[in-house]
């Protein structure tokens, strides 16, 4: 029995590192690295960040996916993945608070003008402008699971009015929670910000759409950390033309983002490549923990619902 890590991100993390990480917590247990070049029929979990083409056909015994990470889209689509194989995903509590970190920076960033300043530094234009007050800033975060709660909270700690949504009803402290199709238009309108940390399902692609951004008010940030295809591409360009203050994007639909989307040229629009959440930190517990209970026939560990996609 084993495990295969196959990552393919080598901007992110190589196979063997993350390999030398984990042995320590599996000592004993055979642990395979990079694609396959031939069948493993001894490979019962497979640690990945994404399902390659072809990759099921070299793992005819695997038994569950674990993503390296939150979002497990990839997975629940792969229409070649069979039926009963299982999947995993992690919240490691580290890249919860990296992605609350860079959601707050970002609202300080457009704050206290930071932007601009590095543009008067270029003009060598001497002007000094008001900071915007977090006490009197309204913050709404879209998506209350494991990130979005860190976001909320970190945000609210640093003295923001901070509003968040959820298709069910939540309770965080110092958080007003809204629900609901009613509440979503309610957490768009109030906000000079609004951050979406949603996972993509069939209730939240295209989400915010033009009949979304019309509701936020004139001057307001949109930033997302959660999925690109949550955004249509076109609408956003529309709003930031009419009437958003600004957006930042850390994921899209495509990534890499190819190099003629009329993102790169847009003024008021801020990319980063999706790198708003980076280490797996405590999350290695759980890909060691889980094969584990995998193992021993156990539940396993914030395992997926295929039908729900959550």
């Amino acid at each position: 029995m084993a495990l295969l890590i196959d990552i393919r991100a080598s901007d992110w993390m190589e196979d063997g590192a993350l390999r030398d990480l984990v042995a320590p917590l599996l000592p004993g247990v055979t642990i395979h690295c990079g694609p396959p070049d031939r069948k493993l029929t001894d490979v019962r979990m497979l640690a990945t960040i994404q399902m390659q083409p072809g990759m099921v056909t070299q793992l005819p015994n695997l038994e569950l996916v674990q993503k390296l990470g939150a979002g497990v889209e990839t997975m629940l689509f792969d229409a070649n993945l069979p039926v009963n194989v299982r999947i995993a995903r992690l919240e490691p509590s580290e890249q919860a608070a990296e992605i609350a970190q860079y959601c707050l920076a970002e609202v300080l960033a457009a704050l206290r003008d930071i932007r601009g300043y590095y543009a008067d530094q270029t003009a060598k234009h001497w002007l000094s402008r008001p900071p915007r007050r977090a006490g009197k800033t309204k913050i709404s975060v879209l998506g209350l699971g494991h990130i979005g709660r860190h976001v909320a909270a970190l945000l609210a700690l640093n003295g923001f009015q901070v509003s968040g949504w959820s298709r069910t009803q939540k309770s965080i402290d110092n958080v007003h929670c809204y629900c609901g199709d009613d509440g979503l238009d309610q957490a768009l309108t109030a906000a000079d910000f609004v951050i979406a940390v949603l996972p993509s399902t069939p209730q939240t692609r295209g989400m915010m759409a033009a009949n979304r951004f019309t509701k936020m008010k004139p001057g307001a940030v949109f930033i997302n950390v959660g999925r690109g295809d949550l955004v249509v591409d076109q609408d956003l360009l529309l709003a930031l033309k009419s009437h958003l203050g600004g957006a930042t994007l850390d994921v899209f639909h495509t990534e890499p983002l190819p190099a003629n989307h009329p993102f790169w040229e847009t003024q008021n629009l801020w990319i980063t490549p999706h790198v708003s959440g980076w280490s797996l930190g405590d999350g290695l517990l759980d890909v060691a923990e889980n094969y584990k209970r995998l193992i021993a026939g156990k539940p396993l560990l914030r395992e997926i619902d295929r039908a729900k996609g959550y």
